[in-house]
């Protein structure tokens, strides 16, 4: 590093303040980051073990399940995808994977990482799949393992699942949701849809950053991975009795011991990241506090704002409007627009980030969040007008204020 970048790399942290409405991270609710300003306890305090048991319980009204086995694992959303799949997936098991989006292809790499037999599925970007395709599938391959995301930010799309947990208990296979960009912001009952694991991220819209994996398990899927608990060599006393299974080819993610060290017992298995406890328990304690069903209905409500916006606008949504996301609109670049320009353009004048996308739809559309702490109105209605004062200054015809006017109609309806 050359002195002038030390010169700087020495001052501290002072980010320029932005208005994060791309598909995730979204700006944390502000408690959130407070919480996480909190004392630092020590992993076995009983402070601490009270926290996590807390945080727990809290969760469980997340995912509005009874699961014993409700946790949090250490890491990005994708540590908790890939835990789930480590742990349930063991060398020669049947997978099937329905890809309609980029984290599709995620869950297949990482099945093939584990040893697993993949069968993919694909559809158009854009869509998603109906019953019958995965009835006619699951039939077909006989999977030991479905796994699914609920929905696909690269392609803002959500998997209706209502029918898909009956459907693998009906075929002994075990269904993983990762529902990383929907937990908080649309419907998920994980009991009542028959949801075998489930896990997801604080950034999205549960709105806190980015690097703790909220997860449950059931019953079903937790005798899967307790069959293969291992118990550390440095841990292990002489009452200790391995399972019958072949140990999970890792060690930081595996479910079984991290389970336990949530559990009762609190067997030793990290040391817990202390403030990214803290920020998953405030994130689901403002969720529970708010009610699910008005969380939803919020989502819902800067969602249809965000469309009637850009419709006003003149622009074309993308993708399968019956089963777009609630959190994450897809709107075609217009021709005659440099895309990538218009994002720059919004971020250095106005402040705001919104995202492109992926594989086949990079710089062809724009993906707009309003989700977790950013789905209120003045976040939605600043975005929109920034959108409508860059793109005129592009040449783009459009009628200004028309989008904002919009927007702001769903959300005096939606307040009567």
């Amino acid at each position: 590093m050359d002195e002038a970048r030390m010169v700087e790399a020495l001052q501290e942290l002072n980010p320029a303040p932005r208005l994060l409405m791309g598909p995730g991270p979204i700006n944390a609710d502000p408690r959130v980051l407070r919480a996480m300003s909190a004392p630092l306890l020590g992993q076995f305090d009983p402070q601490f073990r009270e926290y996590m048991s807390q945080t727990a319980e809290l969760f469980r009204r997340v995912f509005q399940t009874a699961n014993h086995a409700t946790l949090v694992v250490d890491g990005t959303a994708r540590s908790g995808i890939e835990a789930a799949l480590v742990s349930l997936i063991e060398p020669g098991d049947r997978v099937l994977v329905p890809v309609f989006g980029r984290f599709g292809h995620l869950k297949v790499e990482i099945a093939k990482r584990c040893g697993a037999q993949v069968r993919a599925i694909e559809t158009d970007w854009g869509s998603v799949f109906p019953d019958e395709v995965l009835e006619k599938e699951i039939r077909k391959y006989k999977p030991n393992l479905v796994a699914v995301s609920h929905g696909d930010t690269s392609t803002t799309m959500a998997q209706p699942l209502a029918g898909l947990g009956r459907l693998c208990r009906e075929h002994d296979a075990l269904l993983y949701v990762d529902a990383t960009a929907t937990l908080g912001g649309v419907d998920l009952p994980a009991d009542a849809w028959q949801l075998d694991v489930v896990s997801a991220g604080l950034q999205k819209c549960l709105g806190g950053p980015s690097g703790a994996a909220p997860l449950t398990l059931n019953a079903r899927a937790a005798q899967r991975i307790f069959r293969r608990r291992h118990t550390e060599q440095g841990l292990r006393t002489s009452d200790a009795v391995d399972g019958e299974g072949s140990a999970i080819r890792s060690n930081y993610l595996d479910l079984a011991m991290i389970a336990d060290y949530w559990s009762e017992k609190a067997l030793n298995h990290h040391t817990e990241a202390t403030s990214m406890l803290y920020a998953a328990r405030e994130c689901a304690r403002i969720l529970v506090k708010e009610g699910l069903a008005n969380a939803f209905a919020r989502h819902a409500r800067a969602s249809d704002a965000v469309t009637a916006g850009l419709r006003a606008m003149g622009l074309a949504l993308f993708g399968d409007q019956k089963h777009k996301m609630a959190n994450i609109t897809g709107v075609f670049v217009p021709p005659g627009v440099d895309g990538e320009k218009v994002r720059r353009a919004l971020l250095s004048h106005f402040a705001v980030e919104i995202g492109t996308s992926f594989g086949p739809l990079h710089g062809k559309i724009w993906r707009i969040g309003a989700m977790g702490y950013n789905a209120r109105a003045d976040a939605v209605l600043a975005t929109l007008g920034a959108l409508e004062a860059v793109l005129a200054g592009e040449g783009f015809k459009i009628q200004r204020g028309a989008a904002v006017d919009a927007a702001l109609a769903v959300f005096r309806h939606r307040a009567d």
